[in-house]
């Protein structure tokens, strides 16, 4: 499994370590990453990390391995939520000890709970 953190200085700024989310699959972590490098850099990803680095439904619809986005942020408005319920198949918000999970089953594409 492919797992990519598109702006991991922002997440980690160097007083963590990504050793944990390693072991689950292949990582690789950016420090940051401009708008035009994300489906570079995603390409082949089946998971994204991100908190800065928006995530659009032109980008969504490049990255056919996509199947779960994790936004760690305190807001996740940088992700096309009516996009991403109708094209992956979870997406989480995860910020302090609360983690909210997308419904992709929702009619409107936007459902968190």
């Amino acid at each position: 499994m492919k797992i990519v953190v598109l702006d991991g200085y922002t997440l980690n700024p160097g007083d963590l370590s990504w050793d944990e989310i390693g072991k689950l699959g292949e990582l690789t972590v950016y420090d940051r990453t401009a708008p035009n490098e994300i489906v570079d850099r995603t390409r082949k990803a089946e998971i994204i990390l991100t908190n800065k680095a928006p995530v659009s439904a032109i980008t969504l619809g490049k990255l056919p391995d996509l199947k779960f986005i994790t936004v760690m942020a305190t807001g996740y408005d940088i992700v096309d939520i009516a996009a991403a319920g109708r094209r992956v198949g979870e997406l989480a918000h995860a910020f302090g000890m609360e983690v909210m999970a997308f419904d992709p089953r929702c009619s409107s594409g936007c459902g968190f709970h």
